[in-house]
């Protein structure tokens, strides 16, 4: 029996219309402990494991009063922070609709946005000490194309954190197999006193995805590189 109690390996009938990449989506859902353990605890999505997991490892969100959440949609990880840091101001922004969540404020704009940092800090009404981001770029099936566009949302996402961030807030994000760029990794480096990379069991073994976790901000009075 698989750990989510349901049937070893289910298989999905073959439909006419279903291409096979959609049927093993589809099987692979059905076989997941982690989509079978989401809906039983009601949260929107598997990814929800991979911020409890992080934050059972570096201690991110419980005490957290101020949160900022790239890319929210759907909205798992905003619910563990509602969960684990229950008093805390959250904030989110996806290009994506996200159904409301109780305590957190969501805009519908794109990060990539000249104007979305102040619309983040104006919702949040102060300074982030946790800035997450799960953001990533869709795909065109050019790994290296694929790489560049989610790697510059992870640029963006670590200068708006390095911008906003109190002393000694967090930043947190996904970027894919070969982790941070060595420029990003040196920014992130300048700028926090712990910078290291982690990929939580909750990410499927075959995901090229980690994390970047970055701690103990030192503030927006460090020198940026010339």
């Amino acid at each position: 029996m698989s750990r989510g109690g349901g049937d070893p390996d289910r298989k999905v009938k073959k439909k006419r219309g279903r291409t096979a990449s959609s049927t093993r989506w589809l099987e692979r859902q059905l076989n997941d402990p982690y989509v079978t353990r989401a809906k039983a605890e009601g949260y929107r999505s598997r990814a929800a494991y991979k911020l409890i997991e992080l934050d059972e490892r570096f201690g991110l969100v419980r005490g957290a009063r101020r949160v900022v959440d790239l890319g929210i949609a759907p909205g798992g990880w905003s619910q563990v922070v509602r969960k684990l840091a229950p008093g805390a101001a959250v904030v989110g922004i996806d290009l994506l609709p996200t159904d409301p969540i109780e305590g957190v404020t969501i805009l519908q704009m794109d990060f990539m946005d000249d104007a979305a940092p102040q619309a983040l800090c104006a919702a949040l009404d102060g300074s982030p000490d946790l800035v997450l981001s799960d953001m990533a770029a869709n795909t065109v099936g050019h790994k290296q194309t694929d790489h560049l566009r989610t790697m510059a949302l992870v640029e963006a996402a670590a200068w708006f954190a390095c911008e906003n961030l109190v002393p000694g807030g967090a930043f947190v994000a996904k970027v894919l197999a070969g982790g941070t760029d060595n420029d990003l990794l040196a920014l992130l480096k300048r700028h926090f006193a712990s910078v290291k990379h982690a990929k939580p069991p909750a990410s499927r073994k075959g995901s090229s995805e980690w994390y970047v976790i970055a701690q103990k901000f030192k503030g927006r009075g460090v020198a940026s590189a010339g």
